[in-house]
């Protein structure tokens, strides 16, 4: 069996990897356009941070690992067409300009994303940057050396973490966002507006609600950031506004989403049988909505990768689908979401319930003790659980997993209320934080015993 795999990130590396164990007869060859495979971009922030000193340890495979599994890895070579109805590629090595072509049994594409990037006046300015791979982390490092006033475009997970990190190593940092909150996909007001104050009190400018028109510079360099609201004196500019799937090569042969998002089934297989898809070039199956919609993270890239393999010759593990459950910290705060926000949920019109408490977490007889706040929503008619955020200086973090769990699984509010976990002082109380916000859904009175008779 000749497997081809394009594109080598999560996705892609946890493919080739258990390809290799599951099929060691198999022929798998890699093609990969950039120097390097595996990189963490998540850890970005924390590189540019200063909090990761090693960038190396943000990569977790290597050519030399994969050519041990016996698998062949071109590097710098970019796929440049693909003929699903013959089975061949056309490859140009970027490092020597020669084409060749290539044949395949089964291909895998996993191509990633690219940033969104908008066709804005003045882009072209030394100083404005993308944040997306190792090379990218490295220019804004050196950069951000000489600079002072930095301005972050994008208000989303990156943006987010890159305005610490840049206000953390003393910049003046602003954050500009088209939308009236920060991180306004993943949490409700009641989470960002904390986050929103903790940022204020940190000296970092938020300028909300502002669209980006263009960059204007002096000598070839960018001095500011023109918005719909005004103007910004910057240094430098990292653009974090979103990504794209890396699809065009697959264009009019396999099924996609509007915005190029491949579609796959419950076996990672594309309208196309012998090519498989997975990682950011896909869309997943989102369990809140029973819908297909493009979220692209790490976790669904790993779990993808690896189902693409399971299922390379014969079908053997469906997907589960995501509930596209993300964390982050943002100073001392803690943060997880699963699932639909409340926000989130009226725009697919969905009609739902909101639970909220904001409780300590563990007794208060004990010597020290956090708030948590916690947030559930779910759906009126059948009480279903769609999503879930919860925040504290404590990391209460994995909580948010097992709402996942429950949303997985259809499991409603009322059940979340009577779930067993387990009570010891040093972590929580009788009523788990989590039992806790199901006890606050509970109807306020119980059918009489005729009802439930009838």
């Amino acid at each position: 069996m000749k497997v081809a795999v394009i594109g080598c990130t999560h996705a892609g590396t946890a493919a080739i990897v258990n390809t290799a164990k599951l099929y060691p007869e198999a022929e798998i060859t890699v093609y990969e356009r950039n120097d390097n495979i595996s990189f963490l971009s998540c850890g970005i922030a924390l590189y540019v941070g200063g909090v990761v000193k090693d960038p190396h340890g943000l990569f977790y495979s290597s050519p030399e690992k994969l050519a041990d599994l016996g698998v062949k890895t071109n590097m710098r070579h970019e796929v440049t067409a693909v003929d699903t109805k013959s089975k061949t590629l056309r490859v140009r090595n970027l490092a020597t300009g020669q084409e060749f072509g290539d044949t395949y049994d089964k291909l895998i594409m996993t191509t990633g994303s690219w940033p969104i990037v908008p066709k804005l006046e003045g882009l072209e300015l030394e100083g404005v940057l993308l944040c997306k791979n190792y090379d990218h982390s490295n220019t804004i490092i050196e950069k951000a050396k000489q600079a002072n006033k930095i301005t972050v475009v994008g208000a989303g997970y990156i943006g987010v973490e890159l305005v610490e990190a840049f206000q953390m190593n003393g910049k003046q940092v602003t954050l500009i966002d088209g939308e009236d909150r920060i991180l306004n996909k993943y949490l409700d007001p009641e989470f960002t507006a904390p986050i929103e104050q903790s940022f204020k009190d940190h000296g970092i400018k938020l300028a909300l609600n502002e669209k980006v028109s263009s960059f204007a510079g002096e000598g070839g360099k960018v001095t500011k950031v023109i918005t719909s609201e005004g103007e910004h004196e910057t240094d430098l500019v990292i653009l974090c506004i979103g990504f794209r799937p890396n699809t065009e090569l697959l264009k009019g042969q396999v099924d996609m989403l509007p915005n190029g998002a491949i579609l796959v089934n419950d076996y990672m297989q594309t309208s196309c049988p012998d090519v498989y898809a997975a990682g950011d070039s896909c869309a997943i199956h989102y369990n809140p909505t029973g819908k297909h919609a493009y979220i692209p993270l790490a976790t669904n890239a790993v779990r993808m990768g690896t189902l693409v393999a399971r299922n390379l010759v014969t079908e053997s593990i469906p997907y589960m689908g995501t509930q596209g459950t993300s964390g982050i910290k943002i100073y001392e705060d803690n943060i997880a979401a699963t699932g639909l926000t409340e926000e989130g949920a009226k725009a697919e019109g969905m009609d739902v319930e909101t639970t909220m408490i904001i409780d300590n977490y563990r007794p208060e007889f004990m010597p020290t003790f956090e708030q948590v706040q916690l947030k559930v929503v779910f759906e009126r008619a059948t009480r279903r659980i769609l999503g879930a955020q919860i925040m504290s200086k404590t990391d209460l973090t994995q909580s948010i997993n097992t709402v996942s769990v429950c949303i997985q699984n259809k499991m409603t509010i009322d059940q979340l209320a009577f779930i067993d976990f387990f009570f010891q002082p040093h972590y929580n109380k009788p009523w788990n934080f989590l039992n806790t916000v199901g006890l606050e859904a509970l109807p306020t009175s119980v059918p009489s015993k005729e009802a439930v008779t009838v």
